[in-house]
């Protein structure tokens, strides 16, 4: 038996590291005003923010273009979770994010393209 003295082993830093997401206007302005990249899925917005908070914040959008209200929140969906996978990984403390869905591309592009469209954008922001 173990000693119930002992301690389990601590868990990763990325474990603790929850994405936060953007949701007032004025975030996703100053995002548009900062670098962005684009790759064949999606565009990527990001900045650094200067208020000292480490947690990695993201937001998503889809514009009318990429479709009716299923197409779009399909793409927001997977864009969410290709958020989820990667940013915690190779996204910075301290930046937001805002992955934006193009029209067709982001619904249909093969989910292992998506991510490393968004990783190959997050090493160009930075």
């Amino acid at each position: 038996m173990s000693d119930p003295t002992e301690t389990a082993p601590a868990p990763s830093a990325a474990v603790f590291r929850r994405l936060q997401v953007l949701s007032k206007r004025s975030d996703f302005l100053a995002a548009a005003r900062a670098r962005r990249q684009g790759t064949a899925s999606m565009t990527l917005q990001a900045r650094f923010r200067d208020d000292g908070d480490p947690a990695i914040r993201v937001g998503f959008t889809c514009s009318k273009k990429v479709g009716k209200a299923v197409a779009r929140n399909r793409a927001k969906r997977r864009l969410r979770e290709a958020a989820r996978l990667v940013l915690p990984e190779n996204g910075r403390p301290g930046w937001d994010y805002v992955l934006i869905g193009r029209p067709e591309a982001t619904a249909a592009r093969p989910f292992p393209a998506l991510l490393d469209d968004l990783r190959h954008a997050l090493r160009k922001v930075h």
